[in-house]
């Protein structure tokens, strides 16, 4: 019998939920990837940490979104929480019962198959926030509320992975990261009481099973949401924030040192948290405005790499690392929420695929250009550069499209 208060909260308990476990699996990357560096002070084996975490989500993101339209949120969604348990877990044992490259090979199995299943999730939890509600217009800012969470866990996980392993050491560490994806199942299960008959899945479309594909839903979305996924790409690949280049980054706005790039990576995370909650108090408004919210974050974005390229002061430079965080969290928040409220539900799944293939991709080739205009000409040219082209491409986005509404015809095209 579910108590009456989670009955009416039950989308603030679903919200926290994600947002522990969210703040875990960032606890547990940040563990993972100081046991890394410990064992073979090689920034290799961390280059491959990360990739084995970012990379996959390019590659199975569309068949993600194909499987959850054909199986339904719920289910994929469950699916995928046992997933990252059971990559968590794997990472947890590898500790005590492994050592040197073995141990190393388990660890980053370990976060590639986190990298799966957190796509699978992401792909799943964005259809199933729908059944939450209550009427369609909780949904927009429903689903922004989980930009702040992400962005709350990432602020949060990384420090909070450090305590666990001074206080508790790395199995420990691991083990107490891999829980907290049992939270999410326990509560979608025993807590929440979604509407299953506003689940519309492809099987249910009367149509043969090759046309629940990526090439229908791109063909079904309509043009706005079309033309939405092309400049979210082409955004990414101008302003996507580099993870790569942070401690470079950190180091010309403060310097060298551990404390900077904490200090460099909390400021970037705090804008990231406000454009979070500027997106969700006014989430309704802006995702019927899609050229006015993706060219005004591609604009800010590259006002602030411009800025923060041609700077001298750490204050100054704190401010636009700040602006970062909020134009890179708008825009990646943002597309998906336009996607997930201007489609039809049966294609949900397959839109949360495409956007996330949209700003992988283009991010995850971002990453390499601006590692080559850095190596060439340094860090300040390639923000000055990069930046450039973003204010560009946001300004022509705003005077082109700033006036476009997403229609409800648009959704049902």
């Amino acid at each position: 019998m579910i108590h009456p208060w989670l009955r009416r909260h039950q989308r603030l308990t679903f919200l926290l939920a994600s947002g522990l476990s969210t703040a875990g699996s960032f606890a547990g990357i940040t563990a993972k990837g100081w046991i890394l560096i410990q064992g073979n002070d090689n920034p290799l084996v961390l280059a491959l940490h990360f990739g084995a975490l970012a990379l996959p989500s390019l590659a199975v993101s569309g068949f993600a979104g194909v499987l959850t339209d054909r199986m339904g949120s719920e289910a994929m969604l469950i699916r995928a929480q046992w997933g990252l348990f059971g990559a968590a877990v794997l990472g947890a044992v590898a500790i005590p019962l492994t050592t040197g490259q073995l141990q190393v090979g388990l660890l980053l199995l370990s976060t590639l198959l986190i990298g799966i299943a957190s796509t699978f999730e992401l792909t799943a939890r964005s259809k199933y926030c729908a059944l939450l509600i209550d009427e369609p217009a909780q949904l927009a800012p429903y689903l922004a509320s989980f930009s702040v969470v992400f962005n709350v866990g990432k602020l949060v996980g990384p420090p909070l992975g450090g305590w666990l392993l001074a206080l508790s050491g790395p199995t420990t560490a691991l083990a107490l990261d891999a829980t907290t994806y049992l939270l999410p199942i326990a509560t979608i299960v025993w807590l929440l009481l979604p509407n299953r008959s506003a689940e519309q899945t492809s099987r249910n479309e009367g149509k043969p099973g090759s046309e629940a594909t990526l090439q229908a839903a791109w063909d079904g979305c309509g043009a706005v949401l079309r033309h939405v996924l092309q400049f979210t790409a082409v955004a990414c690949l101008v302003v996507f924030f580099h993870p790569g280049l942070a401690p470079l980054m950190a180091r010309q706005v403060l310097d060298g040192s551990p404390q900077a790039l904490g200090t460099f990576t909390a400021v970037l995370a705090a804008g990231s948290i406000s454009g979070g909650l500027v997106l969700q108090r006014y989430s309704r408004w802006l995702s019927g405005r899609p050229g006015l919210l993706l060219g005004g974050c591609t604009l800010i974005t590259g006002l602030a790499q411009v800025g923060l390229g041609t700077n001298r002061g750490a204050a100054a430079g704190l401010v636009m690392t700040f602006v970062i965080g909020v134009g890179t969290a708008s825009l990646l928040a943002g597309v998906n929420l336009i996607v997930q409220v201007g489609s039809a539900q049966r294609i949900r799944g397959r839109m949360a695929g495409l956007s996330q293939i949209a700003f992988l991709g283009g991010g995850g080739l971002s990453g390499l250009v601006a590692a080559l205009i850095t190596l060439a000409w340094g860090l300040n040219a390639c923000l000055t550069l990069l930046g450039s082209l973003g204010i560009g491409l946001g300004a022509l986005e705003l005077m082109r499209r700033g006036g476009t509404r997403l229609r409800e015809p648009e959704a049902l095209n």
